[in-house]
């Protein structure tokens, strides 16, 4: 059994609550969108088959326990939910990184399932499937990109059907660099007293002139 995989790599957690830990990546192949303000376009197509004994060897040489599969859209590839199992059962924390347009209720429940609801600057805000909200973990966590004050009032409106039940501390609001000003939105979270976490890419800021491999 084997999965298309772009990369993988040792880099420092750029975003979500595990920000700043040491954390390998698995970049699969593919997407199921195509937002206006992706960083990753070259994991749409380009890609190694691998199986799932490859993934694992590979990961083990960087010798980290937190883990991230993420894309493109790794919940494309069917066999995404065996190799985060696998992960799990290997003795690694394992973070998955998904767009929130495919089900996630079968994902094995020890995995750490962070749904990047698309927002109206995305271009692809009308494929989010919302019921993916009523499968959330305690430590599960859900983002929102913002590219303007129309994506913001967006997620201001989604945030209101997330069960209540669910940390706030969880709902990470992200500017994108160049198109929200970041203090303009740490200003209107204030003002609103909207109960969220302001969260930028770390890893950006590390490494500001590299493309991918971060």
């Amino acid at each position: 059994m084997s999965l298309v995989v772009n990369e993988i790599f040792n880099s420092i957690q750029g975003e979500s609550l595990y920000a700043g830990l040491g954390c390998t990546f698995i970049r699969l192949t593919g997407c199921n969108l195509r937002c206006s303000y992706c960083d990753t376009r070259y994991a749409y197509e380009e890609g190694t088959s691998l199986t799932m004994t490859d993934i694992i060897d590979k990961v083990s040489v960087y010798e980290c326990p937190l883990v991230e599969i993420t894309g493109g859209e790794p919940l494309i590839q069917n066999e995404t939910p065996l190799l985060i199992t696998n992960l799990i059962e290997n003795g690694y924390k394992v973070l998955l990184e998904t767009n929130g347009t495919i089900d996630i209720s079968g994902i094995d429940e020890r995995c750490v399932k962070i749904i990047d609801i698309k927002c109206p600057g995305s271009g692809e805000s009308g494929k989010n499937i919302l019921g993916n909200l009523n499968s959330l973990n305690a430590e599960d966590q859900v983002k929102f990109v913002i590219t303007n004050l129309e994506d913001y009032e967006y997620a201001k409106e989604i945030i209101k059907q997330i069960p209540s039940g669910f940390l706030r501390e969880n709902i990470l609001i992200s500017p994108v660099p160049g198109k929200m000003s970041f203090s303009g939105l740490a200003n209107r979270i204030l003002e609103d007293k909207l109960m969220v976490r302001f969260h930028i890419q770390l890893h950006k800021i590390i490494w500001p002139d590299i493309d991918r491999g971060v």
